[in-house]
């Protein structure tokens, strides 16, 4: 399943709002206008903070685990990743086979599908983290 360019990003109130005042000014455009949803009432499906996610990169079929978090818990090295991040920026919000688009610090684009949601805080009662 491959998303269409356009496609709803859905967030949690409480992400939207948390992810607000870490910003301090508007957020990103597709974070901005991204669909919020009560904590309790997100699907399973979407990649909301500190899930963990698996990666197909399309170019090279690499796959790799993620867990999108806050800055002051990003460990790059142990896969967690920033949402301030470009990678982190373009998985929030994402549904299971959605395809993230991003920009490296050298301007190279990356591609990969959200091939395994392997946690989700919501899904498993957590709706505060």
């Amino acid at each position: 399943m491959v998303s269409h360019p356009g496609a709803e990003r859905q967030l949690t109130e409480l992400d939207f709002a948390r992810l607000s005042t870490l910003y301090g000014r508007p957020l990103p455009e597709e974070l901005g206008t991204a669909h919020l949803v009560p904590s309790r009432e997100i699907a399973p499906d979407i990649v909301t903070m500190y899930s963990q996610v698996e990666l197909a990169y399309i170019d090279s079929g690499h796959r790799q685990k993620l867990t999108l978090c806050y800055p002051r818990d990003a460990e790059p090295a142990l896969g967690f990743v920033s949402v301030l991040s470009p990678i982190g920026a373009a998985l929030l919000g994402l549904r299971l086979g959605d395809m993230a688009r991003w920009r490296l610090p050298q301007g190279e684009e990356r591609c990969a599908e959200v091939a395994a949601i392997l946690f989700q805080p919501e899904a498993s009662g957590d709706y505060t983290s």
